[in-house]
């Protein structure tokens, strides 16, 4: 494949094959993806893998969490459905940003680690691994940080599901280009 194909063959995963993905792929994986521009060459992230039995934790959070409904039955239901989606998950590769207190920096390693995140895809992708990035109500949570370990001045920028493909979507139509591009040459 060439990068152009990889790149517009990329999905966001969210269903996955019942297969282990390996430990030192994804290692690997990110080995490769940190070559991305770093202004200052501050490198802020680091990472964390969540795999095997590890995923109880992360399930259970998403269980409590997502334990809402108007009876009981309800609730539990909700709960459990989103306690198995977590479970369904291989692996979690959780990316945590060191917050620089000065706002410049700060958005410019958020800028990096972004970077960094779409090269795990795109490598990823290139293996065929799927995977998705994660934000939202549960990595934002005391409770999630905790499991993580994310301290205190640590940003969670993603929660990436990896797996190996059960469904790709197809593609979905991206705006034009060059109706967003203005030029000044004069």
């Amino acid at each position: 494949m060439t990068l152009e194909e990889i790149i517009k063959g990329r999905r966001s995963i969210q269903l996955y094959q019942d297969k282990e993905v390996d430990v030192n792929l994804v290692k690997d994986l990110l080995e490769k993806a940190k070559w991305v521009p770093n202004h200052k060459m501050t490198q802020p992230w680091r990472f964390v893998l969540v795999y095997d039995k590890g995923k109880e934790k992360i399930a259970q959070l998403n269980k409590r969490n997502a334990a809402k409904g108007a009876t009981a039955e309800e609730k539990q239901k909700n709960g459990e459905i989103a306690y198995q989606k977590m479970m369904d998950v291989p692996m979690f590769l959780i990316v945590i940003m060191e917050e620089n207190p000065n706002q410049k920096l700060r958005e410019e390693d958020y800028a990096a680690t972004s970077c960094l995140v779409q090269n795990v895809s795109l490598l990823a992708w290139e293996k065929g691994l799927g995977m998705i990035w994660k934000t939202g109500a549960l990595t934002i949570t005391p409770e999630f940080r905790e499991v993580v370990g994310a301290k205190l001045g640590e940003k969670i920028v993603g929660m990436m599901q990896l797996g190996y493909p059960a469904k790709v979507p197809k593609a979905r139509p991206r705006a034009d280009v060059q109706s967003r591009i203005t030029e000044i040459n004069n």
